[in-house]
């Protein structure tokens, strides 16, 4: 199967695309920008940010959240200003927030990098009503997180680990608990980055280095399908399109190679299972 590319936007490191209100948003984090681009147009519109942006998510409030260098905002869309909500590493200046997810009851989850690749410099933290908690330490590139279409399991990636981590998850306390080693990438070429879980409750990663989207089956851990993209740099994956089909890309740009499409969103529409509905950070408590 061969990706179409959309838009005229070449990221330097595209990331965490979303599905929301019919439209694909994505953060350039190099570029330092909030993208928003209608697949039917291909009509894009840039939010433009005084420092690196990791990921950016809905609120129930209709305001927007995001992670960067300096901690985590929320953000007005209207005005484009941004307000801090609070910095857990001010004492790490090589560290960021990179990705980040909402549980199914609309906590986020969200972890940063040791952009100096310190061993277990990061970590994973929580944000909910009771405020800002760390869930997770000893990380060194926080990436993926999902949860399982009934919202038990949790499953989450440490990049250079090339390891998927899996959880109990508690809905009602959001702790993450019983962690095991899922399934172990090693054998596999590139670097575990971020995912999306369909509604089959299988899991897609994209392999940064790597240039392909492997479909994993999480009861068997086997890959299912691997899907190759003419870019080596392949971050991030979602599920988006009218009927959660369309498999949605983000790419970055190499200093390895020239490549073409390199830094664009591509598509692989049509698939045969539909992806789980955003659910945005509840920020009404």
């Amino acid at each position: 199967m061969t990706p179409t590319f959309l838009g005229k936007r070449k990221s330097l490191w595209g990331e965490g695309p979303i599905w929301w209100e019919s439209a694909l948003w994505y953060v350039d984090i190099e570029g330092h920008a909030l993208i928003r681009l209608d697949p039917r147009t291909e009509e894009e519109r840039v939010w433009l940010m005084e420092q690196r942006i990791g990921f950016a998510r809905p609120c129930r409030s209709g305001r927007w959240i995001w992670g960067g260098d300096e901690g985590l905002f929320y953000l007005n869309l209207h005005s484009g200003v941004s307000i801090s909500i609070v910095d857990p590493e001010p004492n790490l200046p090589n560290n960021r927030f990179n990705d980040a997810g909402c549980s199914p009851y609309g906590r986020l989850f969200a972890g940063t990098i040791a952009l100096d690749k310190t061993p277990g410099a990061a970590a994973l933290y929580r944000l909910d009503e009771r405020g800002l908690k760390k869930v997770r330490s000893g990380v060194t590139n926080s990436n993926g997180i999902a949860w399982s279409p009934d919202g038990r399991l949790c499953y989450y990636i440490d990049t250079p680990t090339k390891q998927l981590l899996r959880f109990n998850y508690h809905p009602m306390d959001g702790e993450l608990r019983d962690e095991e080693v899922w399934i172990d990438f090693k054998e596999f070429e590139g670097s575990p980055d971020g995912v999306c879980m369909d509604v089959e409750g299988n899991l897609w990663v994209a392999f940064t280095h790597g240039g392909c989207v492997r479909h994993f089956d999480m009861a068997t851990q086997e890959v299912i399908r691997c899907l190759e993209l003419p870019c080596m740099e392949t971050t991030a994956v979602r599920l988006g399109g009218e009927s959660l089909r369309d498999l949605y890309v983000t790419t970055g740009i190499t200093s390895k190679k020239e490549e073409a499409e390199a830094g664009r969103i591509a598509v692989f529409p049509n698939q045969a299972v539909a992806g789980l509905p955003l659910t945005p950070y509840n920020d009404r408590v």
